[in-house]
């Protein structure tokens, strides 16, 4: 063994022994058990990336443990399983005591639960993300696009092969969502007058407008228009997860398809605390099995031969960089914790004073308007619908795309936490294009108000364990065998004027593919 090896691996040693002798309990007087488990695989996370990983895995005969700190969401004709947002707001909107804040205010904090969105603060700009079986899937809008050759090859790697992506990966990805457009007879209902107005507006400005590919069975908001279920895409009430089912997301796609090989388990209510390397060389997962209150119930030290990162794009790189700074796994990449992006994200809140858009909306999105022409500032904007409300004419724009602007975590011993630092004005360029094409899409009579000017915040993190600098292109971490990166921490900052989730689990497909033909058997 070489004296690089032996360092490495005493180190690890110490680092776990460390980690075992910490106080397995939030008080001395708690006593909360303590257990060990061996898997073959482990998945911290279950959205795009731990779910195509799960999947593909079990396809190929690999069983795969997935651990997910939050809890399952099931829904169907008339459930009630999400919060409304506007009429019937309640704990189920946020992850324990995550501190909700929107547009800049605090909101009175409900009752601790295992809610579906945590905000993360950081110095410049707070990341939301999801928890939950499913992951991101069950609280994004659903648009699934694919970018263009020209953009993917200026931001991403070219040796990802786009023509194999286009041709093999990315058509996966569309199959497995079954992703539809909205029909003629729905986007011609009332309650989808915004979308009509986008349209005509984003045409009459001179912009390319196109139908945006969706999860969606759209039979079901066709279903609640003849009055067969009550309104869930038809009047706007899927920001926080579509109740009535017909959403394509993870947990009823890749997930469900995984666990019904039955080599692929979900563990619910699973918080992984941190990660280490074991003596022997194997991965080590430290797990608070919790209550929906957050009480620990149990502690667990799982160990398995492979370890698949798949918390999403802030877990990921918090987990990682905790462990690096303690120790407990050695000689990370330098670059772990820089390259990070905001995907450009900006919302506004759009007053239309010409138009009334009426109330209540339907959603999620219908139309988009690409401008990729240039890879160095390709964008794309949508409408969105808001939330059932009285009529206060009314909509959301978004927009997201290419940025250069990058911001990085630093670890925080005070607080043994790793914390995003993003630069003020990072996505000054690309935002002074989709401002400008905001204002020609919206017209005269009509007022945008920038809510991410009001408060920093991105739906769509990427990077922190990007491809090229902390990982290879199939999401191995260099020099650590058996330990991968597949989320969104593995994107460089951008998505290349898409929003993420289709290139995440693309780039999964792809990664999984690789690793099934060049490391089973050998690793894991």
């Amino acid at each position: 063994m070489s004296a690089f090896s032996r360092r490495r691996l005493l180190s690890g040693a110490a680092a776990t022994a460390g980690l075992a002798a910490m106080p397995m309990s939030a008080s001395a007087s708690t006593r909360v058990p303590v257990t060990r488990e061996e898997h073959r695989v482990v998945i911290v996370g279950s959205g795009f990336g731990g779910g195509v990983t799960a999947l593909r895995f079990a396809q190929a005969g690999v069983a795969s443990l997935i651990l997910e700190r939050g809890i399952r969401w099931p829904t169907g004709p008339d459930a009630e399983t999400f919060p409304r947002v506007t009429t019937s707001p309640d704990k189920r909107m946020f992850w324990l005591g995550s501190g909700p804040s929107l547009f800049g205010i605090s909101v009175p904090p409900f009752e601790r639960y295992t809610g579906l969105l945590e905000r993360v603060p950081g110095h410049g700009m707070d990341i939301m993300c999801a928890a939950g079986v499913g992951g991101g899937s069950l609280v994004y809008q659903g648009m699934t696009l694919q970018p263009s050759e020209e953009v993917f090859n200026a931001n991403l790697p070219e040796r990802l092969d786009y023509s194999r992506m286009d041709s093999v990966y990315y058509p996966r990805v569309a199959r497995m969502l079954r992703l539809e457009t909205a029909p003629e007879e729905l986007v011609n209902s009332k309650t989808y007058l915004p979308s009509r107005i986008f349209a005509r507006n984003v045409e009459r400005a001179g912009y390319a407008l196109e139908k945006v590919p969706m999860p969606i069975d759209w039979t079901y908001a066709l279903r609640e228009l003849a009055g067969d279920m009550k309104p869930s895409y038809t009047n706007g009430d899927c920001a926080f997860g579509v109740n009535n089912g017909g959403k394509h997301s993870v947990d009823v796609t890749y997930v469900a398809a995984a666990e019904a090989t039955g080599l692929a388990r979900v563990a619910i209510l699973h918080n992984v605390t941190d990660v280490a390397m074991a003596a022997d060389g194997r991965w080590q997962v430290f797990v608070d099995r919790i209550s929906t209150d957050g009480t620990v119930l149990e502690k667990k030290i799982i160990t398995a031969k492979a370890l698949v990162m798949a918390a999403g794009t802030a877990n990921t790189t918090k987990l990682l960089m905790r462990a690096g700074a303690k120790g407990a796994i050695p000689d990370l990449p330098d670059g772990l914790g820089t390259n990070w992006g905001s995907n450009g994200d900006r919302i506004y809140f759009w007053t239309n004073l010409a138009d009334d858009f009426g109330a209540p909306q339907g959603g999620p999105v219908v139309y988009c308007s690409k401008e990729w022409d240039d890879p160095g500032t390709a964008n794309t904007i949508i409408q969105a619908s808001i939330p059932p409300l009285p009529d206060l004419r009314s909509t959301m724009l978004v927009g997201y795309g290419v940025s250069e602007g990058r911001g990085h975590f630093v670890y925080d011993s005070t607080r043994d936490d790793a914390v995003l630092r993003w630069p003020f004005d990072g996505d000054g360029v690309l935002y002074q294009r989709i401002q400008q094409r905001a204002c020609d899409i919206v017209g005269p009579g009509s007022t945008l108000l920038d809510t991410t000017a009001v408060y920093p915040s991105t739906w769509h993190p990427l990077g922190g364990a990007s491809m090229g600098t902390v990982c290879d292109l199939a999401g191995r971490v260099l020099g650590h065998r058996g330990l991968y990166v597949l989320d969104g921490a593995l994107l460089p900052g951008n998505a290349a004027a898409c929003n993420p989730s289709m290139t995440i689990a693309a780039v999964a497909e792809r990664a999984t593919d690789e690793l099934l033909a060049e490391d089973a058997g050998v690793v894991f």
